[in-house]
């Protein structure tokens, strides 16, 4: 929470995976209307936290971080899709970290200025293609209101649209050229099609361990 002692609340570690279908759009989701932070926001596939003490494990250590192996978040944004959106795979999707995003939110949408729910988070940025045969979404309501693919057109008209809300990390990572933008353009390269190979180093924004600060 954040109240005069911490301003800025908990700083701690989350993920967000950013979902490609094979003709290249971005699986978006729209939040609860339940969710204590940040209700009926539209955002990216999905969000959440690495857990502590949990099998298989979902926290990196530094050298895995640094390496960009990162196995303990691929556990933790498998676990999440799973239960947020029904996405069960015959093996893990194929996920490929491209960059730590450090911002901090209050939730004044919901709770008004005085609000004492936001996030401030370093953000796992974790990127993903559908696998062959493709893959049922089914969203747990609880979670999830709605589902949508869209492409970058679609994107920007969402966005344009001010009845729609949007979760400040989504908006961050959609608006600046570093981040979607840059990699919508280099999407094959960076988690090509199911059944193809790489087509070589494309540009991911920062190293696989850089952070992004959100300014």
């Amino acid at each position: 929470t954040i109240n005069l002692q911490q301003p800025r609340g908990v700083l701690h570690r989350a993920f967000s995976v950013f979902l490609f279908d094979d003709a290249g759009r971005l699986l978006l989701q729209q939040r609860a209307g339940d969710k204590i932070t940040f209700p009926n926001v539209w955002t990216n596939t999905c969000c959440s936290h690495q857990l502590e003490d949990m099998t298989p494990r979902e926290v990196d250590t530094e050298p895995e971080v640094l390496s960009g192996s990162i196995p303990g978040s691929r556990n933790a944004a498998t676990r999440k899709l799973r239960h947020e959106l029904g996405i069960e795979t015959p093996a893990p999707l194929d996920f490929r970290f491209v960059t730590r995003l450090h911002y901090w939110a209050i939730d004044t949408k919901t709770h008004g200025v005085d609000s004492p729910w936001g996030e401030h988070e370093v953000d796992y940025i974790l990127l993903a293609r559908v696998p062959e045969g493709g893959l049922d979404v089914e969203p747990n309501l609880e979670e999830v209101q709605a589902v949508r693919y869209v492409t970058p057109a679609d994107l920007e008209g969402m966005l344009a649209d001010e009845a729609n809300l949007w979760s400040p990390w989504f908006r961050i990572v959609a608006t600046d050229p570093r981040f979607l933008p840059r990699w919508w353009e280099s999407l094959d390269a960076l988690v090509p099609r199911a059944g193809e190979a790489p087509a070589g180093e494309a540009p991911a924004g920062e190293a696989p361990a850089g952070e992004a600060p959100a300014g």
